[in-house]
């Protein structure tokens, strides 16, 4: 009798340690976090934590930097995905044809997106350094002007944003790719046979079809750049003059060099339900488009 009900529940068995153990992982730091954002809490004190209740929370909403620091965000990311879905799409497209040398083409178009961040935002870096940099010398070699790029306050989102869509566009045109390789070919077939254009084929068949695949590409890239901390920091490090500082990077200083752990904690918190809810956003999104295709 215990040997039957052990075999008929050994998949929970054996994987409720697994769940357990990622449960606890992604609980406790949550909700600890939650916690200690009620407090008043500073590392380079050796009082205890006070008790403030929303004191926190209200400070944070009258705060000037954390404003500016929630549009450097919501611009960084809306204009670095809108960018990547549109060439991640036209990517894919041009790598689903037959043409000498795809494999070779596909494997170091996927390479960005496999180097380290770090890395490469210090390569970046070079690139867009204003006297010696390759970025100014192509621009003088087209007779344009030089830019600061990661020096000037209204460059350095832009600048940020191309170092993104170069290292992360082969994720969004991968995805797409799969997605591609799933169309059915017979609306295809009747579309030639009523003569139907390319680009008409694709407006009408390709991208409705699509709809599903690019809005879960779109929504697990938004994830990712709104959690953008890596490149930012070994870059611009916010600046100049807090121009590129985003949530990520202002919960950082408050927390590991202003040491106001309560403000810190408060701030993840309200970041945390603000990347909860565009992601359910996205997940309604691509229910309703499911829907309308079925």
């Amino acid at each position: 009798m215990q040997y039957s009900w052990f075999n008929r529940n050994l998949k929970w068995i054996y994987t409720l340690p697994a769940v357990i153990f990622v449960l606890l992982m992604m609980l406790f730091p949550i909700i600890y976090t939650v916690r200690i954002s009620f407090y008043e809490w500073s590392m380079s004190a050796t009082t205890p934590p006070l008790w403030v209740g929303l004191s926190n929370y209200t400070a944070l909403l009258k705060d000037e930097r954390f404003w500016h620091a929630a549009g450097s965000t919501f611009y960084f990311t809306f204009a670095a995905l809108a960018l990547e879905v549109i060439l991640g799409i036209a990517i894919a497209l041009l790598l689903s044809r037959e043409f000498r040398g795809k494999n070779l083409v596909k494997t170091v178009f996927l390479l960005p997106m496999v180097a380290t961040p770090v890395a490469m935002g210090l390569v970046w870096m070079l690139i867009y350094e204003p006297t010696i940099g390759v970025a100014n010398m192509m621009l003088k070699s087209f007779g344009l002007e030089p830019l600061l790029w990661l020096a000037s306050p209204n460059q350095v989102i832009p600048s940020l944003v191309i170092v993104d869509v170069w290292e992360w566009t082969p994720m969004i045109a991968l995805i797409i790719m799969a997605g591609l390789a799933t169309l059915p070919t017979d609306p295809y077939e009747a579309a030639d046979v009523d003569g139907a254009s390319t680009w008409r084929k694709f407006i009408s068949i390709t991208l409705p079809l699509l709809r599903p695949t690019i809005i879960v590409a779109a929504m697990l890239r938004l994830i990712d750049v709104l959690k953008t901390f890596d490149i930012i920091y070994a870059t611009t490090q916010g600046g100049p003059n807090f121009a590129s500082e985003t949530l990520n990077l202002y919960g950082y200083v408050l927390g590991f060099q202003y040491f106001k752990l309560g403000m810190a904690s408060s701030l993840l918190v309200i970041f945390f339900a603000l990347v909860m809810g565009l992601t359910l956003f996205m997940i309604w999104m691509r229910k309703r488009m499911e829907g309308a295709t079925s």
